[in-house]
C-alpha cells in the first residue's frame, strides 16, 4: 500500500511538472472553451441564456474541451518510452490510472475556474454568486470525476492507435452521454432566471453512481489495458 501510494504521489508529481513546464494541456482547454463561448454567443443570437439552455451550453463546452486534454493526457508516455518503464517497475499498475485521472481532474477543475467566469459573463443572465456558485461547483466536481476516469481510460486505449485524435472522441462521447445529461438536467435549475433552486436529487445521485460504477469498471480492467 505504501509502495502504491509513493508510486501514485510520484506520477502525479510527474504529470504536473510536465504542465508546468511545458503548458500544452491546459491553455489549449482554456482557449478552446473560451472560443466556443464566444461561438455560441453570436450564433444563439441572444444577449443571455438561462434555464436548461444555459446548462447544455456550459456542459457542452467543457466536455469537448476536455476532450483535447484526453487526447494529450498519454502522449509524453508514448513518445518518451514511459509505459516500458513503468512497466518495469515493481509497483501496481492501477497507480497510473488513479495519477493520470488526478492528473486530468485538476486540469479540468482549472479549466472550469477560467471557462465558467467567462461564461457568466458572455451568456449567463441570472448571476452566478452565492447558492448558484455552491451548486454548479458541486454538480461539476462530480462531473469531473466522471470525466476523469473514463477519459483515462480512453486515453490509455487510443494512445496504441495511430488516430488517437479520431479514436478518443469516438469512444469518450458515447461513454460520456450520461454524464452530459446528467449534468444538463442538475445544472438547469440553478441557472433558472428567477434564481438559484434547488439540485434535482436523482440527477445527483445518476452522477454519483456513474463516477461509482466506472470508477470500479476502470480500476479493474487498466491492468490488462496497459499490458497489452
Amino acid at each position: 500500500m505504501t509502495s502504491t501510494r509513493a508510486a501514485i504521489g510520484a506520477l502525479l508529481r510527474k504529470e504536473l511538472r510536465l504542465e508546468l513546464r511545458t503548458f500544452q494541456v491546459i491553455p489549449a482547454m482554456a482557449l478552446f472553451s473560451v472560443t466556443t463561448l464566444i461561438v455560441f454567443h453570436f450564433s444563439l443570437q441572444a444577449n443571455s441564456v438561462d434555464g436548461p439552455l444555459a446548462a447544455g451550453v456550459l456542459t457542452v463546452t467543457l466536455l469537448f474541451s476536455a476532450i483535447l486534454g484526453i487526447n494529450r493526457l498519454f502522449v509524453a508516455d508514448q513518445e518518451e518510452a514511459g509505459f516500458d518503464g513503468f512497466l518495469l517497475a515493481p509497483v501496481d499498475r492501477t497507480a497510473m490510472l488513479i495519477a493520470k485521472a488526478i492528473a486530468l481532474g485538476a486540469f479540468l477543475v482549472v479549466l472550469e475556474l477560467i471557462a465558467v467566469p467567462a461564461f457568466a459573463l458572455m451568456l449567463l443572465d441570472p448571476d452566478l454568486t452565492g447558492a448558484a456558485l455552491g451548486q454548479t461547483v458541486l454538480v461539476l466536481l462530480l462531473a469531473d470525476v466522471a470525466i476523469a476516469v473514463v477519459g483515462t481510460l480512453v486515453g490509455a486505449l487510443a494512445i496504441q492507435t495511430r488516430a488517437r485524435d479520431l479514436i478518443v472522441p469516438l469512444i469518450a462521447l458515447p461513454l460520456l452521454l450520461p454524464v452530459v445529461i446528467g449534468t444538463a438536467k442538475a445544472l438547469a435549475p440553478t441557472f433558472a432566471l428567477a434564481g438559484a433552486q434547488a439540485l434535482p436529487g436523482r440527477w445527483l445521485a445518476i452522477l454519483a453512481l456513474y463516477d461509482l460504477v466506472f470508477g470500479l469498471l476502470a480500476y479493474a480492467v487498466f491492468d490488462f489495458l496497459l499490458e497489452d
